[in-house]
């Protein structure tokens, strides 16, 4: 573990590439050089992005791979790919460098910057149009390609930085894996099944490591974490960065990690489709997972078992706001929770002797009773789209004590996961995530009609109540299902039980931004914003 300077505590913050590529500057001049006063900071960085997923590096370098599997045909195209994400790197480069009061600052920064932006785009198209002649590319070698996003991500980070006074170092991943289980693709898969989640932990101290190599200067770190035994995008997902952000924490033992998004943290509902949704101070470890695996983008579920052993808090925080309190998660073992949120100057004389209070009494004032942290109401209501439902009746002549088992099998060997399913002797109905490839759905079927009857509907939603220990909160069930009779929105399938923190409800796609709307009306009873005004309705009044 590395070890922080006495006047100084560690601070990791993690920025999404669609922060960085809208608020670059604000990052690199205002946030960065503020909390760097007061701390030791680490910075992660996911790829740059824009407005859209669709357009930012990650998903320009999945096209440069599809490309490529296609073969010498899609060269020009491949081609045009790459340049444009090196172009796109050197114009958000230079947009930074062109202020008035940048011009003149550490030109030879800039310029090493841009050859080395250049040489890693040059590099990655020599290898795609190799790669080409073949027509295929392993998993392995996905993640090599995906790796550069960002990889050019912290080489502008640093640059910018750097040119304002602010001495950063980038700091690559891509090789911290085959360091601590060496090199063997076996070595790796027996250490990944041998250790579980402290596999990750192994390799926070790995990062601590190159964390120590920075010295005095800023360390940038990827996201991107290295060439994983079975591909880290198949392995952990696309939410890898905040994964990694969280092994940084834990290799330093922060005070705080800090996600910065552009929403101010965690709502009760998502405030694009609930105007009255309000910001949550805070919500448990369990709920946050919850609420991501149910729609919510709200972090990345390996991330909270990373830092809950370390006692590590995690903070969500807007870009756009850098002075609001955001949404703080503490893990269960936490003795004592600070009043403000880490500050720029909280590493100062003054800031370094911020009051503390018992987690237990924060958690209180936001409605977490007793040592469990049970509520007395739902915490959140979130939505999962573009879901199937899948009715499978039995033959007669397959046994029952066997049917399940088929099921599952047919859906394990499609790689289709299942979000809900309700079961009778003969019966069961499944709502599983719409796969990306129809051909898939239709095999599928094709399985299960070998031994039942099968019906797909398309075009659904779940809905799901979240609130901590909330299968104990009496008659919750019954206000859930009578606030969607009240809205004449049918349920086609329900879950809870399962969890003891949710309950989830199978619904129309066309009915569930009401169904969400009545629940979190009716349910979690936070009044909509017509009927706060009619509260506020002058008289005549009679006396």
């Amino acid at each position: 573990m590395v070890t922080a300077a006495l006047a100084k505590p560690w601070l990791v913050q993690k920025y999404g590439g669609t922060s960085l590529g809208k608020l670059l500057d604000s990052i690199c001049c205002n946030i960065i050089p503020q909390y760097a006063m007061g701390h030791n900071l680490i910075i992660v960085c996911s790829a740059l992005s824009g407005t859209l997923k669709a357009s930012g590096t990650t998903s320009l370098l999945l096209q440069c791979i599809a490309c490529a599997e296609l073969g010498v045909d899609s060269q020009k195209r491949l081609i045009e790919l790459v340049d444009l994400i090196r172009d796109n790197h050197l114009n958000a480069l230079q947009v930074f460098a062109s202020s008035p009061t940048r011009a003149v600052m550490h030109t030879q920064v800039h310029e090493d910057t841009v050859v080395g932006i250049r040489k890693e785009c040059e590099g990655l198209k020599r290898f795609l149009l190799a790669a080409q002649i073949v027509g295929e590319l392993s998993p392995r070698s996905k993640d090599r390609v995906i790796s550069l996003g960002e990889k050019l991500a912290c080489m502008i980070v640093a640059a910018c930085l750097t040119s304002i006074g602010t001495p950063a170092k980038p700091v690559f991943l891509d090789s911290i894996i085959s360091s601590a289980f060496g090199s063997s693709i076996h070595d790796q898969v027996a250490a990944l099944e041998r250790l579980g989640p402290k596999f990750y932990h192994v390799l926070a101290d790995q990062i601590g490591g190159k964390i120590r190599q920075c010295g005095q200067q800023i360390p940038i770190v990827t996201g991107f974490f290295g060439i994983m035994p079975d591909s880290l995008l198949q392995t952990v997902g696309r939410g890898y960065s905040d994964l990694c952000a969280a092994m940084c924490a834990v290799a330093v033992r922060a005070e705080e990690l800090q996600i910065w998004k552009e929403v101010d943290g965690i709502f009760t509902a998502d405030p694009r489709k609930v105007p009255s949704a309000r910001l949550l101070s805070t919500v448990t470890a369990e709920e946050a997972t919850e609420l991501t695996y149910y729609g919510s983008e709200v972090i990345h579920p390996l991330t909270m078992d990373q830092i809950s052993d370390a006692c590590i808090p995690l903070r969500l925080k807007n870009v756009f706001k850098p002075s609001g309190n955001g949404t703080i998660i503490y893990p269960s073992a936490s003795k004592s929770a600070p009043l403000s949120p880490a500050s720029p100057s909280s590493g100062s004389s003054e800031g370094s002797s911020r009051e503390t209070i018992p987690v237990s009494s924060f958690m209180l004032t936001n409605g977490y009773h007793g040592t469990q942290q049970e509520r007395r109401k739902p915490t959140a209501v979130t939505v999962k789209d573009d879901i199937l439902l899948i009715n499978v009746v039995c033959n007669r002549n397959t046994k029952s004590q066997g049917f399940l088992t088929q099921v599952f099998d047919r859906l394990e060997r499609n790689k289709i996961p299942v979000d809900l399913v309700a079961t009778s002797e003969r019966h069961v109905s499944l709502a599983v995530q719409s796969p990306g490839d129809p051909s898939t759905l239709l095999k599928l079927k094709e399985e299960l009609e070998r031994f039942g009857q099968v019906a797909v509907t398309t075009h659904m939603s779940i809905v799901t109540v979240v609130g901590h220990k909330m299968r104990n909160m009496t008659g919750v069930c019954n206000e859930t299902l009578s606030a969607l009779a009240s809205a004449q929105i049918s349920i086609y399938l329900t879950s809870q039980g399962a969890s003891t923190i949710s309950m989830s409800l199978l619904v129309s796609a066309d009915d569930a931004f009401a169904a969400m709307n009545a629940i979190h009306s009716r349910v979690l009873k936070i009044p909509t914003h017509r009927e706060q005004e009619n509260r506020f309705i002058p008289g005549p009044w009679l006396y």
